[in-house]
């Protein structure tokens, strides 16, 4: 039988006598118990435990230690092989072995050379049981040779050229470290442009001057022997163009000048590695190193990608400025190609770089030692892997097993050895070598047959000592080959342990899950092989857990107050608890203002300092409890200036008394930043329904530090707390740890449960699905249930998985359906849902509207009645009647046209409804429908009726044509909308003259079938005003108004036009045109200096009535603003609707200013007449209106 030691649990099942605990030990070397009386007579073979490693490299300087120690019973014996044979120790004088030990000293420090003792070193340990091998140790010394003598001619090269220096260091061993640096021993700084390659060399993507310098060195350390060698100087001078051809100037001629052309922009090329591929080989689990240098002008930039994949991110590092690219831990998945890429302005080059990743030998599965007991099958398992596959070859005790002793119990298979049947003669030390072409690997492992009887090594009568409810583990480790099975019992009778509430390790371990009072008691384990039995007896007592049943509380208190906090702790009465007070963690000032009694701490005299958090802590020998409460300090009377602010966020939520559907949550309040905090607020977030979505779940008073919560099933929840004082509500706390409450049935059914068809034969059931959080388990579904109401069919149900729709088939058309929906899970069922009703599908309504009466109110309007359709016929939902009305012909024309139905639609039953906005003097035809869910139902026969005449719309045009001295001529288009049959037009005029007064209204009737006409005898230079409209037999329609002026008499305007073009004229208008702008200039003067213009005194100095514009009110000058001078007459303002003229409103023209006739502009704009004194005042209905000129633009005429 082969002995493990397993992690597995096995749990003892109910109604099995007695409890025994069958264990599987693999017993390796170091893992046998190491209890002095058994490691006394224990016969194990020997374990190699420390050896050199197999590349030794030793300082020649120094003795030289080859170590090699191994264990076993009896202890082991050690010999050494040099280079394949024998080492004879006692014959070198200089070598000696340690005592107990297999450690070589050769001393070498006093006489003797390193180089003698350079070989491949093996260590054997041997005693009766068989014989351990270490690794070939090759030691050799290391080396540190000096640099080769060699001349260095100093390097001059022009400004922008690459340079590489070379530093070829000696070979060593180990190969040294390279630097570069000066006479100095400072570092020589580099940078994209220079740095150091792989090899050592110094590389110059381009030289500049400030690279000039006689002190390039290159260093070696050899670390192994703490040396560093110092190669030759080398002198480097970078000159600029003009510098080299002065050079050349003096000693060549014209010819070999050089050009400046070594200062241009190039592109990239690589330094090293030289071509546009290469190869690079690594071993699996070294650091793959990449380097790829390029020169270039501007200095080029390094990338790195890998052709077919892409980089490690966790092991792949640059180095050098990004010109090395560093994988460690390198595998074989690591191989393909890399490509670097060398890039500046003027363009980029790329070197790839083929990468193989061998693989010495490394272990799948090493072999383990076994230990067996007579008679029984063992197996020793060597597998290794590598690139190439390393061969695998045994050894037993350090000889080839090919050439080794014959065991009968023994059989080779490749990488495995099968034992059967084993004695203890078959006890031995095997070997397992796997190698290749990069290296190998050598394990031993021992077969040790042992035929020993049980031992239980654990103390005899140990006591432990467990709180309640808490796991109880009792010891029993023993040993014995063959492997002992294991018996525990329970009292001082004997009983065999039978319940399922033990948990048996395969260790011996006794486990008690939940340790409760009865558990208490004398427990005996049991350990029997073939050769013997043993036991041991272990007592196990419960005890009261320890808690605090009067936490401290949470605490505001005044600066110099006093504040005390209880704490209470109720204990087992065997245990001895001590009370401990921290504040903030840490422990209480050493301050005689902090007392401490038995259950209470008092802070008295309170500092703002003493804010923070009190805890109480009570301590046992075998468990502990903490409570905690947070002691804020305010200012004993408000400050002029207090800063508040909201809270800060608890903190150490924690959640306990853990049940189905509550549990315990709580926390420690934040800073309350001098507000005292009036209540808690409490969310959750269900992690697996709606992780990230916080609801809200209670609320608590600010004075509370707990909150027992109601919980639903199955749902992951998280809490998160908020405080909230007088200035608002402090952030999130962080969330506390999640709980995963159990599946239950669902507590609701959906909601929003609604049947209606679409389609006439169908009915589809909807309703709104429960959400995750409501689903209270796994598998939600639900059970869809269905029956005519008016039927005596039975309920038809179906299963459907978690969706918000059925659709049933089949159906008659709008029947009305029984409908419940109820939800269920893999738990079992909501509760009965509620019955709604539902219909099944509609179909079109089957009869027309009958009856259909209209009745004409007048002429834009007409009422409809009609008969309402019988239920059983519309077929579905009554959404209401739906009019379809359209004018067909003009009653006036004659012609029939086709134009755009309109459409009214009543709600509901309604069984008339009226038709607004129709036209007058028009032919309609309307016809009804009914309208249900699934749309419009026939139309009733077409109603015919027409409208009555209605007063018709303004003429579409007035315009006045042809002015002569007394005659105006009018000519109009008809009226756009008659409504009717025209009977005549009237026309109303009359004069206005130059005040704006209208003079008496002539009335004047005129055909029908007339569009033009002139009147005669009007009074020549006068404004006359028109007011136009048609008439039906309905009435007068709207007025359209126009305004016009006959024509001036020529003798009277030909000597108007005389006078204005005389010089005198002109001359005398500049000058009046001059004063008054140098009177407008004073006036702005003085205005701006805050004084007002005294008018009285300018009215007797100067009598002009041209500078007089005034107010009336208070004799003051008026403010002139040049935007009112400019403005032109609006039209249609002259006279406001009671046709008086306010003394207010001016209009700024000539006729306000002068004396004498109306002002008039001949057709090329110069002024004709004279100032007028007086305003004229508009007619009252006047739309338009000639403008009359501003000042300015009077000026503007004369000029």
């Amino acid at each position: 039988m082969q002995l493990e030691i397993m992690p597995r649990k096995k749990r003892l099942p109910a109604g099995r006598a007695p409890l025994l605990l069958l264990l599987c030990q693999l017993v390796r070397a170091l893992d046998v118990p190491l209890d002095s009386k058994l490691l006394e007579d224990l016969v194990q073979p020997p374990t190699i435990t420390q050896q050199s490693p197999k590349d030794y490299i030793i300082d020649p300087r120094e003795n030289i230690v080859i170590q090699c120690e191994a264990k076993g019973k009896p202890p082991p014996s050690f010999s050494w092989t040099r280079n394949g044979t024998h080492f004879d120790i006692e014959k070198d004088p200089l070598v000696t072995m340690k005592p107990g030990s297999g450690t070589l000293t050769i001393n070498i420090m006093n006489e003797g050379k390193a180089e003698t003792y350079e070989g491949v070193y093996q260590c054997t340990a041997r005693n009766e049981r068989g014989a351990a091998i270490s690794n070939n140790i090759v030691v050799r010394p290391s080396r540190s040779p000096l640099w080769t003598k060699e001349k260095l001619e100093p390097i001059t090269l022009r400004n922008g050229q690459s340079l590489i220096l070379p530093c070829r260091p000696p070979l060593g061993l180990p190969p040294p470290i390279i630097f570069w640096m000066d006479n100095s021993f400072q570092r020589l700084p580099q940078s994209e442009r220079v740095s150091q390659g792989l090899n050592g060399d110094l590389y110059f993507s381009n030289v500049l001057p400030e690279d000039t310098r006689e002190d390039y060195i290159c260093y070696a350390r050899f670390n192994h022997t703490q040396t560093i060698q110092q190669k030759q100087p080398i002198s480097v001078k970078v000159i600029s163009v003009d510098e080299l051809n002065d050079t050349i100037a003096a000693n060549l001629n014209d010819s070999e000048f050089y050009s400046a052309k070594s200062n241009r922009e190039r592109p990239p090329t690589f330094l090293t590695p030289e071509g546009n591929a290469s190869h690079k080989e690594e071993l699996r689990g070294n650091v793959l190193s990449l380097e790829c240098i390029a020169e270039g002008l501007p200095t080029p930039i390094i990338y790195w990608i890998k052709e077919d994949g892409t980089l490690p991110i966790n092991r792949t590092f640059y180095k050098n400025f990004k010109k090395t690219l560093q994988i460690i831990q390198v595998s074989e998945a690591d191989s393909g190609n890399y490509q670097c890429i060398a890039k500046n302005p003027l363009g980029a080059i790329y070197h790839t770089i083929s990468v193989t990743v061998k693989a010495a030998p490394y272990w799948i599965m090493a072999p383990q030692n076994l230990v067996l007991s007579p008679g029984e099958d063992g197996r020793l398992i060597c597998r290794a892997n590598g690139n190439p596959k390393p061969r695998i070859s045994w050894l037993s005790n350090g000889v080839p097993i090919e050439i080794a002793p014959d065991d009968p119990s023994r059989n080779i298979d490749g990488d495995t050895i099968i034992f059967s049947n084993v004695q203890e003669r078959s006890s031995a030390v095997y070997q397992c070598n796997a190698s290749n072409e990069y290296g190998y690997l050598l394990a031993n492992a021992f077969v040790n047959v042992l035929a020993e009887p049980p031992r239980i090594l654990t103390s005899a009568n140990t006591l432990y000592q467990v709180i309640t409810d808490r796991p109880a583990l009792l010891d029993c480790a023993f040993f014995g080959s063959p492997l002992p099975t294991v018996e525990w019992f329970k009292g001082a009778k004997g009983s065999a342990l039978h319940e399922d509430i033990y948990v048996l390790h395969e260790n011996g371990t006794l486990e008690i899950p939940v340790a409760q009072k009865d558990s208490t008691g004398t427990y005996t384990c049991v350990a029997r092989n073939k050769l013997g039995m043993a036991k041991n007896e272990v007592h196990l007592e419960i005890k009261d857990a320890t808690r605090i049943i009067k936490q401290p509380e949470y605490a505001v208190v005044q600066r110099g107050g006093t504040v005390s906090f209880e704490c209470k702790v109720k204990h087992d009465h065997t245990l001895i608890p001590t009370i401990t007070w921290l504040k903030d963690s840490g422990e209480l000032p050493n301050d005689g203002r902090f007392t401490v009694d038995k259950d209470h701490l008092v802070v008295a005299d309170v500092w703002d300092d003493d804010g923070g958090t009190y805890t109480c802590v009570a301590n046992t020998t075998l468990d502990n409890v903490s409570a905690s409460a947070v002691l804020s300090v305010v200012a004993p009377t408000p400050t002029p200036a207090p800063t508040y602010d909201v809270p800060n966020p608890p903190f150490d939520l924690e959640l306990t008394d853990q049940l189905d559907k509550s549990i315990q949550l709580s926390w420690t309040p934040g800073n309350d930043n001098n507000s005292p905090i009036t209540k808690f607020i409490i969310e959750y977030e269900d992690a697996m329904h709606e992780a990230g979505l916080w609801h809200h779940q209670t609320e608590v008073s600010g004075m509370q530090t707990t909150a027992q919560l109601k919980l639903s099933p199955y749902v992951n929840y998280s809490f998160r707390v908020m405080a909230v004082n007088s200035l608002g509500r402090s952030l999130p706390s962080e969330a506390s740890e999640q709980y995963l409450t159990k599946a239950a049935e669902p507590d609701t059914n959906p909601t929003a449960v609604e049947g209606l068809g679409s389609e006439p034969d169908n009915l589809v059931i909807t309703w709104k699905p429960l959400n995750g959080f409501e689903s209270n388990g796994p598998g939600l579904q639900y059970k869809v249930s269905w029956r005519q109401k008016d039927g005596d069919d039975e309920w038809t149900s179906v299963v459907v998985a978690n969706v918000s729709k059925y659709i049933v088939s089949g159906t008659p058309t709008f029947v009305p359906y029984l409908i419940k929906v109820q939800a269920l899970n893999d738990v079992g069922f909501a509760p009965e849902p509620a019955v709604v009703m539902g219909h099944s599908g509609e179909d079109l309504p089957m009869v027309a509207p009958g009856n259909v009466r209209v009745n004409v109110v007048n002429s834009t309007l007409a009422e409809v009645h009609w008969d309402p359709v019988p239920l059983k016929s519309i077929r579905g939902h009554l959404q209401g009647y739906r009019i379809y009305y359209w004018k067909a012909q003009s009653s006036s024309k004659r012609n029939r046209r086709h134009l755009e139905k309109k459409i009214l639609t009543f709600q509901g039953s309604k069984t008339h409804g009226m038709l607004p906005g129709l036209e007058p003097f028009s032919h309609y035809t309307l016809n009804v429908r009914v309208v249900n869910g699934k749309g419009e139902g026939p139309a009733s026969p077409d109603r015919v009726f027409n409208t009555p005449e209605g007063v018709p719309s303004a003429p579409s045009s007035l315009k006045i044509v042809n002015p002569t001295l007394d005659s105006l001529t009018l000519e109009w288009d008809p009226p756009s909308r008659p409504n009717g049959i025209l009977t005549e037009y009237t026309l109303k005029y009359q004069p206005i003259n130059s005040t704006h007064e209208l003079g008496p209204l002539v009335d004047l009737k005129i055909p029908a079938n007339k569009t033009r006409w002139t009147l005669k005898n009007l009074n020549f230079s006068t404004r006359y005003k028109f007011y136009f409209y048609a008439q039906t037999a309905a009435g007068s329609g709207s007025q359209i108004t126009e305004e016009a002026v006959t024509n001036v008499d020529e003798a009277m305007a030909s000597r108007q036009v005389d006078i204005a073009t005389q010089g005198w004229f002109i001359g005398l208008m500049c000058a009046v045109a001059l004063l008054i702008l140098i009177l407008l200039i004073v006036c702005f003067i003085r205005r701006n200096k805050g004084g007002k213009y005294p008018v009285k005194e300018k009215e007797d100095a100067h009598a002009d009535p041209e500078i007089q514009p005034m107010k009336e009110d208070d004799g003051t000058f008026g403010e002139y603003s040049d935007a009112e001078d400019h403005k032109p007459l609006k039209k249609g303002s002259r006279t406001p609707s009671d046709r008086t003229v306010k003394k207010e409103d001016s209009d700024d023209s000539l006729v306000d200013y002068g004396e004498g006739v109306n002002g008039q502009f001949n057709e090329d704009g110069s002024f004709i007449g004279q100032y007028s004194g007086k305003k004229e005042k508009e007619p009252a209905e006047g739309n338009e209106s000639s403008e009359a000129p501003s000042p300015v633009n009077a000026m503007n005429s004369f000029v």
